[in-house]
């Protein structure tokens, strides 16, 4: 489950901000719903994250989805995963999907010739999805140093156990 208070934040965030005559974006939403720690355009975050977080073509819950950019949408998007209904859909939250307002649930389903999630169609409307959309991938909030130390302190705790 997408961590309750995360999400709170993150559409309390855009509600104020909106409320104040301010525009919702998609880019500030993701990180405040996510803990993703990615500045700058969605079309930016995929490459941002290499090295810094765990990245898959695999959908989880709290993962970041980044969306490529296109003619339609050049500078990308994000959204992040809020629950996982079966092997080719998912439900997200996200912000200016439809102009300054959030989306929460939003059906997602994967149309990939692989079964890759590299390319999926999105619920605009309840039970009618629109155009296919291109997907670099998921960013997990769980950065690459966070995984690194249990790999290492597996790895001490095999070798201390020698010496004894």
């Amino acid at each position: 489950m997408l961590d309750p208070e995360r999400q709170e934040l993150a559409v309390a965030t855009a509600e104020a901000l909106r409320a104040r005559g301010g525009r919702v974006w998609c880019v500030p939403f993701a990180r405040n719903a996510s803990g993703v720690e990615i500045r700058g355009d969605a079309r930016t975050w995929w490459n941002q994250a290499e090295g810094k977080f765990d990245t898959s073509h695999t959908p989880q819950i709290g993962a970041v989805m980044a969306f490529k950019a296109t003619r339609g949408m050049p500078l990308g998007h994000v959204a992040v995963v809020s629950n996982v209904v079966s092997e080719r859909k998912i439900l997200i939250d996200h912000a200016n999907w439809h102009r300054n307002e959030v989306s929460l649930a939003m059906g997602v389903i994967d149309v990939s010739e692989k079964n890759d999630w590299s390319k999926v169609r999105v619920e605009s409307q309840p039970d009618t999805y629109g155009g296919v959309y291109p997907i670099s991938g998921f960013i997990n909030p769980v950065t690459a140093q966070e995984q690194e130390p249990k790999k290492r302190g597996w790895l001490r705790e095999v070798v201390s156990t020698k010496g004894s």
